[in-house]
């Protein structure tokens, strides 16, 4: 079978072609299209983008010689939709309603599944699917309340990554996923942990809207008091707090700069400040990672540590010194998505897990 997997991002579209057999799933090729600022800004809103990005993917499709028509299923990242369980979804027109209409917010993922139906559509109707978008919702009912009535938690993170590789880790202990306890930090632009209890993630830090470690980008959480004083300083409007939490927090506030690999060449010219903020962001990632262990009872078969930070050896041994007392530490550096977009609809399509209907909210 041949399973193509689309992956929109702000300003690119990762495209990757895979051949599925009996030992799994490999890679025939993979292109990144990337776009010019100035041609997206040219469009009013994400999902005006569909008919360029389509245009762009059947380019790419052309250029390395293959058409829709030999395609066993068309898999994309899953968007911002209503909370919803894990799993493969089916893409039909109730999903793609609320994806194209934004009803639950706003991000180039949107455009995964409307893209994936319509290259479906022009192959003669394979399948079109999407994986473990990032609002899968497992949260136990205790995690779900805040302090607050008006606020519940939300559960938005790296879903798609954190069930892969927690997948991943529990094959390599000999375990169903089903049948593990696991503790998943997904560390990039963007940091999220999750306690995976029995293949449910039913504590995770909401990782885009201000919640659990800092990170490279985002500030994670911050005293409540001081924020609203700040926000009630007549000195920022609402898009620019906003913009603090995501995209302008964390190392990029601090630092100015969200690489890690340029706050150690800092830190290796003697810049203790980016000495400091390297530790202090390995120290709350460890931090939330207790605080998953105590979710699970202490019953952790093992902590996964995955994404792009994960490259960093002296950052992971940082986490592993304080967090390994708790279980075993496994390390799968990166984030091999379009692989795990492949794998979700190939289970599918194996006929080892059902696919699911999403229903509009």
């Amino acid at each position: 079978m041949k399973i193509l997997a689309l992956n929109p991002g702000s300003t690119s579209t990762k495209v990757a072609l895979f051949e599925c057999g009996p030992d799994g799933a490999r890679e025939l090729w993979s292109d990144t299209q990337r776009y010019d600022t100035d041609v997206i800004g040219r469009f009013s809103g994400v999902m005006e983008q569909e008919e360029f990005r389509l245009d762009e993917i059947r380019k790419c499709l052309s250029a390395h010689g293959t058409s829709p028509s030999e395609l066993d299923a068309v898999v994309g990242r899953g968007g911002l939709l209503k909370p919803i369980e894990s799993g493969t979804y089916e893409v039909d027109e109730h999903m793609l309603s609320d994806l194209r209409s934004c009803k639950w917010g706003a991000h180039a993922s949107n455009l995964g599944a409307p893209l994936a139906m319509r290259l479906a559509a022009e192959g003669g109707n394979p399948g079109a699917f999407i994986v473990d978008p990032v609002v899968v919702d497992e949260l136990a009912p205790v995690a779900r309340l805040s302090g607050l009535p008006e606020i519940e938690r939300r559960s938005i993170f790296h879903a798609l990554n954190q069930k892969a590789v927690a997948r991943r880790a529990a094959d390599e202990l000999g375990k169903p996923y089903d049948e593990c306890n696991l503790i998943v930090a997904h560390m990039g632009g963007g940091i999220s942990v999750g306690a995976h209890e029995k293949g449910r993630v039913i504590d995770v830090n909401n990782a885009l809207d201000g919640d659990g470690p800092f990170s490279p980008e985002r500030a994670g959480s911050l005293p409540v008091g001081a924020l609203i004083k700040m926000a009630f300083s007549g000195k920022y409007e609402l898009p620019q707090m906003l913009k603090m939490i995501t995209g302008k927090g964390g190392l990029v506030a601090h630092l100015g700069t969200n690489d890690l690999r340029e706050v150690v060449r800092r830190m290796d010219s003697g810049d203790e400040k980016a000495k400091l903020l390297f530790e202090a962001m390995a120290y709350r990632i460890a931090k939330e990672i207790g605080s998953c262990a105590a979710s699970l009872g202490g019953e952790v078969d093992a902590i996964v540590l995955t994404g792009g930070l994960a490259y960093n050896d002296g950052f992971i041994d940082l986490i592993r010194d304080r967090a390994e007392f708790i279980s075993q530490v496994k390390v799968y550096p990166g984030e091999d998505e379009m692989l795990a977009l492949v794998e979700g609809a190939l289970r599918v399509l194996k006929g080892s897990e059902p696919a699911r209907k999403y229903e509009r909210g």
